[in-house]
């Protein structure tokens, strides 16, 4: 069985990798962008954040069933959230990035659903990544109208 310290590595540590090799850049900076931005300093402190709870929330229901239903959806909102800064930053897709994060969202409060009868708190850990996600959305998609 895998230890905790296992999913916060390669969770935290994929994300960053993902982020550093997929910057905003000139092209993001170029854009037209609502007046909710959060500040750059923002996005890396607050996914650290988000990382790390949910790879404790992906270890716990590891630790459980670690090929069950609950398992599945983590891994594919996990790859959901992977790919989205690539189609964003890399590829320019504002729009294909936003289905993404609607993807993911389902992804996510579909996790919450699963696991809320059976690990309270590895589903409590995704409530801040929904409200998250869900904000990005909401900026994704006001950068989509904009542009």
């Amino acid at each position: 069985m895998f230890p905790l310290s296992v999913f916060v590595v390669a969770v935290v540590g994929l994300g960053w990798l993902i982020g550093a090799t997929n910057l905003p850049g000139e092209w993001y900076a170029g854009l037209a962008k609502p007046g909710f931005v959060p500040p750059n300093w923002a996005f890396p402190l607050a996914w650290t954040i988000l990382y790390i709870m949910i790879a404790v929330a992906g270890w716990r229901t590891f630790r459980r069933e670690p090929m069950g239903k609950a398992m599945l959806v983590w891994a594919a909102q996990l790859a959901l959230n992977f790919i989205w800064s690539p189609v964003m930053f890399t590829m320019h897709q504002i729009g294909a990035a936003l289905v993404i994060l609607i993807g993911l969202f389902v992804a996510i409060v579909t996790y919450i659903g699963l696991e809320m009868s059976r690990d309270r708190l590895a589903a409590a850990l995704f409530v801040p990544y929904a409200a998250w996600v869900a904000f990005a959305g909401v900026l994704n998609a006001a950068i989509w109208r904009l542009n």
